[in-house]
């Protein structure tokens, strides 16, 4: 989010006191990331030491810290796991939100960083090590399994009944509104086909593994002494590898577009044979989850007014030429059955 909780800072530094037994200084809101539903900090304590604290709102599921805490424990040192609690557990709840404390690493996301080529190679290998990981069968039972569902295509099947049956005063609706008119015929074929491409999914015997199912370049962080971090672990899935490799490639940001840089993170990541229709229906889900998020936020007036500006350029700026949809497209293209 862009727009700050509404909590002081002399709440913030009490909680963490209360709740993490830690001795803050300052902590410093920064406005980052596109979740609505999250608020982020950079927490100075009186001892020197940084972390990095996130609050959200909304519903929680501790298997969003419980899977990063069970991979670093199997000495996955690149994903990133939060710190206890006093009460020895691995989020806080309080005034309305979910606390969770990280240390704070100094770097900058991949958006902004060039990864060489030792780090495209590392970063392909933990990959691969998060994919092969077991985790303990109590935590794994917990962990959602792929099943193609529509909930976000139907989100958005509503919100484009909407765009004509309403009318739009507020200006970031009815910008988007005006927008969303004129690539109709787009966004019906992206839900149209993803909801094909989920159907032949779900007949087939695709072997699953265990998914971040986010990792765009925001998510990887890059230290300044060359380490990587993975974070944001919101959203585990046991699902087709391709849920996390549509990525490279995809022009998100118009980032890991070069075909060198993805030769490098498979080196890494070992042989890996693509599937192609899990591909293509994985490009276009990550799209049909950003349209319904935020169009929600937009039509919805869900955040304040920076925030919906932001939503209304990141959405729009993916159907720019050559960037994700234009990919998406021509991934279905390459589809040798129903891509014609």
């Amino acid at each position: 989010m862009l727009t700050p909780p509404d909590l002081s800072h002399d709440t913030i530094i009490a909680t963490l006191r209360d709740q993490y037994g830690l001795r803050a200084a300052t902590a410093t809101f920064l406005p980052l990331g596109a979740d609505i539903n999250a608020f982020v900090f950079r927490v100075d304590a009186q001892d020197g030491v940084a972390y990095f604290l996130k609050l959200r709102r909304g519903e929680f599921d501790e298997i969003a810290v419980d899977v990063p805490v069970a991979l670093h424990e199997q000495g996955i040192s690149q994903v990133m796991a939060p710190l206890a609690t006093l009460a020895r557990r691995w989020w806080a709840n309080a005034h309305s939100f979910i606390w969770l404390l990280y240390p704070f690493f100094e770097g900058h996301n991949a958006y902004y960083t060039d990864l060489s080529d030792a780090q495209w190679i590392a970063f392909g290998h933990t990959f691969r090590a998060i994919h092969d990981a077991t985790l303990p069968p109590e935590l794994a039972a917990r962990v959602p399994r792929e099943d193609y569902s529509p909930r976000w295509r139907d989100v958005v099947r509503d919100l484009d009944q909407q765009v004509e049956a309403r009318e739009w005063n507020e200006p970031y609706a009815r910008q988007l509104a005006a927008f969303w008119l004129a690539k109709r015929s787009d966004i019906r074929a992206i839900i149209d086909r993803t909801e094909a491409l989920g159907a032949l999914l779900r007949g087939r015997a695709v072997p699953f593994v265990l998914c971040h199912t986010d990792m765009h370049p925001a998510n990887l962080l890059v230290g300044a002494n060359g380490d990587l971090a993975l974070v944001d672990w919101d959203a585990p899935l046991y699902a087709p590898k391709e849920r996390d490799v549509i990525f490279l490639g995809g022009g998100i940001g118009q980032t890991w577009r070069d075909a060198r840089e993805e030769a490098l993170f498979y080196q890494g990541y070992g042989q890996a044979e693509i599937d192609l229709m899990a591909f293509s229906y994985y490009r276009y889900t990550r799209i049909i989850d950003d349209i319904a998020s935020y169009g929600m936020e937009i039509f919805g007036e869900q955040s304040g007014e920076e925030d919906r500006e932001n939503a209304l350029r990141r959405l729009t700026g993916q159907f720019l030429p050559d960037h994700v949809v234009d990919g998406a497209h021509q991934a279905f293209k390459r589809l040798p059955d129903v891509g014609h």
